[in-house]
């Protein structure tokens, strides 16, 4: 059977076919229509077809957006192009009157369009951007002294501080709620479980403090790198400041100056000082690499759930309306949850693309990492902000069903105080390997009969009591259950004091403790 011919479909920039000859079904006055459309995509570098990104339009916040988006980046250029030059004029260069006041005036009069179909004659992105400002503003007076790199390592550097800031106030909101949660459920007994088998007791309080204690350890982390970001700065080609030297008539420390007022423009905490063309691309492989332990507790959180939500001991929060299968009426899936562990693994996958680029620059630096870069960069902010947004939202609506988690506690409860009646047995003068090996048969041969139907209720104190192996009574072993129901050990402690540590983080960030998700899809 011959193969079948190839569909010629144009799109813009394929070159292989003209928008009238690839749409041969269309009626003529509509062929003519849209392939005049069709061509004023290609002339502008836009395509007709917009392929989405998902974790914009599906996950992250509008303010995560903002930071990230096209329109973002070109307004934040044009700030810090027009600070330089502010800059440079107030310590002597000349700059005629009206001319800051021009660009200043169109600043915000953004056409990505215009700039991409810039790009496609010139190749140079920067250059694209410069050509489109200044013809705005009527003026050449942009990028004096400075090379590419001047303008958009120090502006990526910015998004990626600005966003991480974000982070920090949503990562506090998000431990806020953890610790609410668990001083409400501080001293409800619940069954811990190991390698997810039941082990000893435990209170739902703890358990969603363990979580929220991860996050804040990385939080910690969080906040350390915001106190040492540091900006590559205003250095020149390879990194020696030789041009603006130049400009100043050979006065470095005017250049040094210079830079000194472009760090207070960006806000940032320092700036490097023996760096090349690029800041070192460890300095991202440090920021993806806290977003993604910051993602760790709410991953393993959102894990918990969904296996909590399996033994319907806990739920995430169903909404109304909602529907959890196409096919199964009854069914209410933890999918946020899955969100939050599904956005982890994409983190994960740039923390890899970070590790790919950090050491791995030639000489004073190249840009082999820029398609990396355009990729990684707001992706991995994007991927953390909807994990953020969807962590909030579990938080706020999870529900525990605590008849469910008594009736799994009473069913295991003899097991979990295995260790206790051990200890209690020690104390009467067994030894401790017998008395292990003597509990381990009879909590096998139960466990074994419940599994099977032989017994409906848990009967493991009385045979521990049959047994003289161990010289405990069967009022001792009971008193040992009805102790153990309420003993966590510190558990409630544990709680009291993670929630403090939260606490003062939220005194000192008012914004964080007020802040809402909005709301997810």
């Amino acid at each position: 059977m011959p193969e079948a011919a190839p569909s010629r479909i144009w799109y813009a920039g394929a070159g292989t076919a003209s928008p009238a000859e690839a749409l041969p079904d269309l009626t003529i006055h509509r062929r003519s229509r849209l392939a005049a459309s069709l061509r004023q995509c290609q002339e502008s570098g836009m395509s007709q077809d917009h392929i989405s990104n998902v974790l914009a339009e599906r996950y992250a916040s509008p303010a995560m957006r903002a930071i990230w988006s096209g329109e973002g980046k070109v307004r934040l250029e044009r700030d810090y192009w027009i600070a330089v030059l502010k800059a440079q004029r107030d310590l002597g260069i000349a700059v005629p009157d009206g001319v800051i006041e021009s660009y200043e005036r169109v600043k915000d009069q953004i056409n990505l369009a215009s700039i991409m179909k810039r790009e496609r004659v010139t190749r140079h992105d920067v250059k694209a951007r410069i050509e489109e400002f200044c013809e705005l503003a009527g003026h050449e007076h942009l990028h004096k002294g400075m090379t590419s790199r001047d303008l958009t390592e120090n502006v990526e550097q910015l998004q990626v501080y600005r966003a991480l800031q974000l982070i920090e106030t949503k990562s506090i909101a998000a431990l806020i709620r953890f610790a609410t949660r668990a001083k409400q459920l501080r001293d409800i007994p619940f069954t811990a479980r190991t390698h997810n088998v039941a082990a000893q007791v435990t209170t739902l309080g703890k358990r969603i403090a363990m979580s929220g204690e991860e996050m804040l350890l990385a939080h910690q982390s969080l906040v350390n790198v915001l106190q040492t970001y540091p900006a590559r700065g205003l250095k020149g080609a390879v990194g020696t400041r030789l041009d603006q030297i130049t400009l100043f008539n050979g006065d470095a420390g005017k250049a040094r100056a210079l830079e000194q007022r472009v760090l207070v423009h960006l806000g940032l905490p320092k700036a490097l000082d023996a760096v090349g063309q690029v800041y070192p691309r460890s300095l991202d492989f440090r920021a993806v690499s806290v977003l993604t332990e910051l993602a760790s507790g709410p991953g393993n959180f959102a894990k918990t759930i969904r296996l909590m939500a399996g033994h319907e001991l806990a739920s995430e929060g169903f909404a109304k309306g909602q529907v959890g299968s196409s096919a199964m009426p009854h069914k209410m899936n933890s999918r946020s949850c899955e969100r939050i562990n599904g956005l982890h693994v994409i983190l994960k996958g740039y923390l890899a693309m970070a590790a790919g680029l950090a050491g791995d620059q030639w000489n004073e630096g190249d840009v082999s990492c820029s398609v990396v870069r355009r990729v990684m960069l707001p992706d991995a902010f994007l991927a953390m902000d909807g994990l953020l947004e969807t962590l909030l939202t579990v938080l706020d609506q999870m529900e525990v069903f605590e008849a469910v988690v008594e009736t799994e506690l009473n069913r295991y409860l003899p097991f979990l105080l295995t260790t206790t009646v051990m200890m209690e047995a020690v104390k009467k003068g067994a030894g401790r390997e017998g008395a292990h090996e003597a509990i381990k048969e009879h909590a096998v041969a139960a466990i074994g009969d419940l599994r099977t139907g032989k017994i409906m209720q848990n009967d493991l104190l009385q045979r521990l009591a049959a047994d003289k192996r161990l010289g405990l009574s069967a009022a001792e072993l009971q008193l040992v259950l009805d102790q153990g129901r309420a003993n966590s050990g510190d558990a409630g402690a544990q709680v009291d004091f993670f929630a403090e540590q939260v606490e003062a983080l939220a005194k000192a960030k008012p914004e964080a403790a007020s802040y809402a998700p909005g709301t997810i899809l």
